[in-house]
C-alpha cells in the first residue's frame, strides 16, 4: 500500500526547513531506498518547476549547473544526485533519523508508518572548531 510522508531537513547550525512530501510504494524499505525516493523526487520536482535554486537533499556539482551551457538551466540526473548522496551519507555529511532513531546502515530494513517522522540532519562544519 502506497505512504506518504512529510521530511524535514535540519542542520547542525539549527536550520530547518519542510523538504516536502515524497511517496513510497511500500512502507518496508531500506534506508539507501529511503535515500533514493527521496533524491529522485527532489530532482523531479526541481526538473518540473522553473526554480533556479535547487532545494534538494546534496546540491549538484558545477558541471550540472553548467551542463546545459552558459545561461540555461540544466535538467538534473537523480541518478547522478543519488550517488552524490550516497557518498555524501557514507562520509558523515547527513545523519537520517526515522522516529527519533539514527539508521547507519544503508541496508537496514525500516518500517514506515504515516505517522513516521523522517529527518536528514546536515552535518554542518563548525568555523574555528
Amino acid at each position: 500500500m502506497p505512504l506518504t510522508l512529510l521530511m524535514l531537513d535540519e542542520a547542525t547550525n539549527g536550520e530547518r526547513r519542510d523538504a516536502g512530501e515524497f511517496k513510497f510504494e511500500s512502507p518496508a524499505i531500506t534506508l539507501r531506498e529511503l535515500i533514493r525516493v527521496r533524491v529522485e523526487q527532489d530532482v523531479a520536482r526541481f526538473n518540473e518547476s522553473e526554480s533556479e535554486s535547487f532545494q534538494g537533499l546534496v546540491q549538484p556539482g558545477e558541471f550540472e549547473r553548467v551542463l546545459n551551457g552558459l545561461g540555461t538551466r540544466p535538467q538534473l540526473d537523480w541518478r547522478q544526485q543519488f550517488e552524490k548522496a550516497v557518498r555524501a551519507f557514507k562520509g558523515n555529511g547527513f545523519l537520517v533519523l526515522v522516529d527519533d532513531c539514527q539508521i547507519t546502515d544503508l541496508d537496514q530494513t525500516i518500517q514506515l508508518t504515516a505517522q513516521s517522522q523522517v529527518t536528514f540532519l546536515k552535518l554542518v562544519p563548525l568555523i574555528g572548531g
